[in-house]
């Protein structure tokens, strides 16, 4: 039983980042395109943006073009970065790690 919690996050956390990665190349489709390519329902698709939004991102629906984007430039990033690595990185104004 004490494993089920992280495989939820896990899954959790690849959903979100999947999500993220479509966002960003503006390939959603609509909602239940976006589901689909997810592994989700719809209704959870709604929850998924909504803590996306929570989290800060500035979501947007394009009727036009049928599509998620972000209508500021931006991204998630989720890694674990090793205490030795961290004096070679910079953050950058829109949360991208690069080599110093």
């Amino acid at each position: 039983m004490a494993i089920k919690p992280y495989f939820t996050m896990k899954v959790l956390l690849q959903r979100l980042i999947r999500l993220d990665h479509l966002i960003q190349y503006k390939s959603t489709g609509t909602p239940a395109d976006c589901a689909q390519k997810i592994g989700i329902s719809e209704r959870s698709l709604y929850d998924y943006l909504r803590l996306l939004k929570d989290m800060g991102a500035p979501v947007k629906f394009s009727r036009g073009r049928r599509t998620y984007y972000y209508c500021e430039g931006g991204h998630f990033h989720i890694s674990f970065l090793a205490k030795e690595s961290e004096a070679h990185f910079v953050e950058l104004e829109e949360g991208e790690l690069v080599g110093a």
